[in-house]
C-alpha cells in the first residue's frame, strides 16, 4: 500500500453539499457527477485541509460552519509525522487526523492529531503530501517562469545547488548596487552635509567650551554685577559678630555669648545640667568667630573690577552663540560636536567606501556570471533529459509523434554595465540567473517547434501537463495527485490514453481525478459520484461510491446522456472491460 495517502474525507455544510463521507482508494479515485458546482466542493475541500484560503461564503446557507476531515494513512518516520508530532499531534494507529472548521463569519481553525495547529501548519503538511493540479495550473504550464521552474524541478540538486550560490550571490549585489547608488546620487547633499559639520566643529573648537562653564560663568557674573551690596552685607555682618575697631565700646555678639560663657563657667561644677549648656555656649562662641573671620576675608576677595565683569559677560556671549546654535547648554553642545565628529568621519570616508563597493560589486557580477554559466550548463543537461522523458510520456497518451524540447536562451544586455558577461558576451540577468526557458511542442513530424501557448490546443495542453506529472511522479514523488479536469479539450482514443496512463501512476501513487470524461473514469480503482437532489426548496449534493451495475450506469449517462441507453451500456462495459484487461 502507498504511505501517504488520504483515505477518507468528511464534509459537512461545505457549499452545495451537505453531509458526505468521500472513501478514496490508495490506487486510482475518479469523481464525477452532472454538478460541477458538486465536485468542485470535493476539490474545494481537499484545499482546505491543505492549507487553502477559507471563504465565509463556503458555508452551506443556514449552518453555523462547515466542517472537513481528513483521515491521512502516514508513515511514523516520515517528514509528515515528525513535523505533526512537533506541533503536539499524535498518530491514530498509523493514520494522521486533519480536520479544518470554517465559521459563518470566516473564522477558521486547524486540527491536526487531536491538536490546534495554526492553519500554515497544514500548508507545510501538504508539500510532502499532495500535489494538486487543475485548470490554472495548466494556464501556468503556459507561462516561461512557470516552464523553468518546472525544470529547474526536475533538474534537481545538479540546479539546486548553484542556484542558491547564484541566489546569495545576485542578493549581495543588489544591496552593494543600493548603496552604491546611495552614495553616488546623494554626493551633493552630504557635501553640503559635511560643509555644515565642518563649520560647526571649527566654530565649537575655536571658543574651546568646557562642561560646566556655563554655569560657573553664570554664577560669577551674578556674584560681580552685585560686589559692591555683597561686600557692604559682609562688612556689616562681621561687625555684627566681632565688633568695629574704630568703636571699641561697641557691643557686638561675640562680646555677649563670651560674657555669658564666663558667668556659667563660674558654677558649673555644681550643677551637670548647667555645665552641659555652657559648654554648648563655648560651641556657639568657636563657630561665630569663624563665620566673623570667613566674612572678613570675603569682603577683602571679593573682585569688584568692571573689567572682570566685562570679560565674563563676553564669554557667555559666546557661549550662548553656540548653546542657540547647537544644544541647550554647554553639554549638549560637546554632545552635538562628538556625533558630528563621527559623521563627518563617515562622510569623508564615502571615497573609501565607493572604491570598496565598486571593486565589490565588479567582483559579485564576475561571480554571478560563472555561476550562470554553470545553471545553463545544468539546465541544458536536465532539459535534454526531461524533453526525452516528456516525449516518451506523450507517446503513451496517443501523440505517439509528438516531439518536446526546451529552449534555452539568453538576451543581450543593451549596455555591458547591465548584464553579466556568460559565455563571453553580457546579458540580461535576474534572481534565478540569465536563461530564458521555453517548452516546445511540435505536434507531428514537419511542424516546427513552438511555444506551447502558441502550438498546443486544449487537448494536447493537458496531455503535455499529465506527462510531465508522470515525469516528476518518477523523479519527485508524493504520495497523493489531485486533477482536476485536467483531461478538459480531450476525448476518444486520446482520453483512453490518459485513463490508461493515471492508471499506471496510480501504481506508484494515489490519484484522485475529478473528470467529466468516462474513458477516464473507467480506469478508475474507485467511482465516486457527486449527486444532487432538490426539494423545492434547496438543491443538495452528496457523494456515492458506484460499483457493478450503478457504475455501468453512471458511465451510460456520462457517454450519451441516457442511463438505460442499450448502445451506452455496452459501450460503458466495453470501456470497463478494456480497463481491467489493461492494468
Amino acid at each position: 500500500m502507498v504511505v501517504g495517502v488520504l483515505e477518507e474525507m468528511r464534509i459537512r455544510a461545505l457549499g452545495v453539499i451537505d453531509d458526505a463521507v468521500v472513501e478514496l482508494s490508495p490506487g486510482f479515485t475518479a469523481v464525477t457527477g452532472e454538478t460541477g458546482a458538486g465536485k468542485t466542493m470535493v476539490v474545494t475541500s481537499l484545499g482546505l485541509l491543505l492549507g487553502g484560503r477559507a471563504d465565509a461564503a463556503l458555508v452551506r446557507i443556514g449552518a453555523k460552519a462547515a466542517v472537513v476531515e481528513g483521515r491521512i494513512t502516514v508513515d511514523g518516520r516520515s517528514t509528515v509525522a515528525v513535523r505533526a508530532e512537533e506541533a503536539g499531534a499524535e498518530l491514530d494507529d498509523g493514520a494522521l487526523l486533519i480536520s479544518r472548521t470554517v465559521s459563518a463569519e470566516g473564522r477558521s481553525r486547524a486540527h491536526v492529531g487531536g491538536r490546534s495547529v495554526p492553519v500554515g501548519l497544514l500548508g507545510e503538511l501538504a508539500d510532502d503530501l499532495v500535489a494538486v493540479h487543475g485548470q490554472t495550473d495548466q494556464q501556468g504550464l503556459l507561462r516561461p517562469a512557470r516552464q523553468r521552474q518546472a525544470l529547474d524541478r526536475y533538474a534537481g540538486a545538479a540546479v539546486a545547488g548553484p542556484l542558491e550560490k547564484y541566489g546569495a550571490a545576485y542578493r549581495r549585489l543588489r544591496a552593494v548596487a543600493a548603496e552604491l547608488d546611495e552614495l553616488t546620487t546623494r554626493a551633493r547633499e552630504r557635501a553640503q552635509e559635511a560643509d555644515l559639520l565642518r563649520f560647526g566643529l571649527e566654530e565649537i573648537a575655536a571658543a574651546e567650551p568646557l562642561p560646566g562653564e556655563d554655569t560657573e560663568l553664570a554664577a560669577e557674573a551674578e556674584r560681580l554685577g552685585h560686589a559692591e551690596a555683597l561686600a557692604s552685607a559682609a562688612t556689616v555682618a562681621h561687625a555684627a559678630l566681632a565688633g568695629h575697631p574704630e568703636d571699641p565700646e561697641g557691643v557686638d555678639a561675640a562680646s555677649l555669648v563670651a560674657g555669658a560663657h564666663r558667668a556659667l563657667e563660674g558654677v558649673r561644677s555644681h550643677d551637670p545640667k548647667l555645665a552641659a549648656l555652657a559648654d554648648r555656649i563655648a560651641e556657639v562662641g568657636i563657630l561665630m568667630s569663624d563665620v566673623a573671620g570667613e566674612l572678613a576675608g570675603y569682603a577683602d576677595d571679593l573682585d569688584a573690577d568692571p573689567r572682570r565683569l566685562a570679560v565674563v559677560e563676553e564669554r557667555r556671549a559666546a557661549l550662548s552663540h553656540l548653546t542657540r546654535k547647537y544644544g541647550q547648554d554647554i553639554a549638549d553642545v560637546l554632545a552635538w560636536a562628538e556625533q558630528g565628529a563621527a559623521r563627518l568621519a563617515e562622510l569623508d570616508g564615502d571615497d573609501d567606501r565607493i572604491g570598496e563597493l565598486t571593486a565589490e560589486r565588479d567582483a559579485l557580477r564576475a561571480e554571478l556570471g560563472e555561476l550562470a554559466q554553470a545553471l545553463t550548463d545544468a539546465r541544458t543537461e536536465a532539459a535534454a533529459r526531461f524533453a526525452d522523458a516528456v516525449t516518451a510520456e506523450l507517446a503513451s497518451l496517443a501523440m505517439p509523434h509528438a516531439r518536446v524540447t526546451f529552449a534555452i536562451s539568453q538576451s543581450e544586455a543593451a549596455e555591458e554595465t547591465a548584464g553579466i558577461e556568460v559565455g563571453g558576451r553580457a546579458v540580461l540577468f535576474g534572481p534565478h540567473g540569465a536563461d530564458e526557458v521555453e517548452l516546445l511542442l511540435a505536434p507531428h513530424p514537419g511542424a516546427p517547434p513552438r511555444p506551447i501557448a502558441k502550438g498546443a490546443s486544449g487537448g494536447e495542453l493537458s496531455r503535455v501537463m499529465l506527462a510531465v506529472e508522470v515525469v516528476f511522479a518518477g523523479s519527485d514523488p508524493v504520495p497523493t495527485y489531485l486533477f482536476d479536469e485536467v483531461d478538459q479539450g480531450v476525448g476518444g482514443k486520446a482520453a483512453v490514453e490518459v485513463g490508461r496512463r493515471l492508471a499506471k501512476l496510480a501504481q506508484t501513487a494515489q490519484v484522485v481525478v475529478v473528470t467529466h470524461l468516462p474513458q477516464v473514469a473507467a480506469f478508475a480503482d474507485r467511482h465516486l459520484v457527486v449527486e444532487k437532489t432538490n426539494d423545492g426548496a434547496v438543491t443538495r449534493s452528496g457523494v456515492k461510491a458506484m460499483e457493478g451495475e450503478d457504475r455501468v450506469r453512471e458511465l451510460s449517462r456520462m457517454l450519451a446522456g441516457q442511463e438505460d441507453s442499450e448502445l451506452a451500456r455496452a459501450h460503458a462495459e466495453e470501456l470497463l472491460e478494456t480497463a481491467r484487461a489493461t492494468r
